[in-house]
């Protein structure tokens, strides 16, 4: 039988990862674990009830009290999830401009992330999975079997999530987003706990220039060799 890998997906701001890694789980029939959403449950919670994104005092005793449950939904490919917080289905509310705006704050406080990083470890760990997020192959699942790490150019990241917004009937301009995703870069890099950056043993793949297909491509060369190997 085939070994099932443990697969971790890091990298910025609006590079393309989830995408990736949805595609992956699904070429290879694995779970797909976006860990963000757990992140940003907790930054929409913070927002929803009023609470001040900058007391991290607060958003930790937020963290540590919600209930998150991250399920598969019915039909499709068996890859797509829905996101509860304490029972209510917030999945087309996680990534709006306002969450954006407060998510790599809330993401960077450590008794956010010990509240969250015991679920992902436990998800992680059965094998058979890919793991999207920022700091998945350096924290959550340093032993991962693959490891890839995903970048961009800003210009790329921001023209990207532009078009996303767009289609959804968004009127931010693309200036804003731009600044909106330097600024996430900065505070992903500079925080004391977990700072984005690859794993010294990831492989990285830079995505500009390339679709989906093509990044897809890239990754499931990785997983091949991997395979062959193990």
């Amino acid at each position: 039988m085939t070994k099932k890998l443990v697969i971790a997906i890091d990298g910025p701001a609006a590079s393309g990862k989830s995408t990736l890694a949805q595609a992956l789980a699904d070429d290879l029939d694995y779970l797909y674990f976006d860990t963000g959403v757990l992140y940003r449950a907790v930054t929409y919670a913070a927002l929803e009830g009023g609470v001040d994104t900058r007391d991290g005092q607060a958003v930790t005793q937020l963290a540590e009290e919600a209930v998150i449950d991250v399920e598969p939904t019915d039909g499709g490919n068996g890859t797509d999830f829905r996101v509860l917080l304490n029972g209510k289905d917030i999945t087309g509310s996680l990534r709006t401009p306002e969450v954006d705006a407060h998510v790599s704050v809330v993401a960077a406080y450590r008794g956010v992330r010990q509240a969250l990083n015991e679920q992902q470890r436990r998800i992680g760990m059965r094998g058979g999975v890919v793991m999207v997020g920022r700091d998945i192959g350096t924290v959550v699942l340093p032993e991962a079997d693959l490891k890839i790490f995903l970048d961009a150019s800003v210009e790329e990241r921001a023209r990207r999530r532009f078009e996303e917004l767009r289609d959804q009937g968004s009127q931010i301009s693309l200036e804003a987003i731009a600044e909106s995703i330097q600024q996430r870069d900065k505070i992903d890099a500079e925080r004391d706990i977990a700072p984005l950056k690859p794993a010294n043993d990831s492989r990285l793949i830079e995505s500009d220039g390339l679709d989906i297909d093509g990044v897809l491509a890239e990754a499931k060369a990785l997983v091949a060799k991997k395979l062959q190997d193990a």
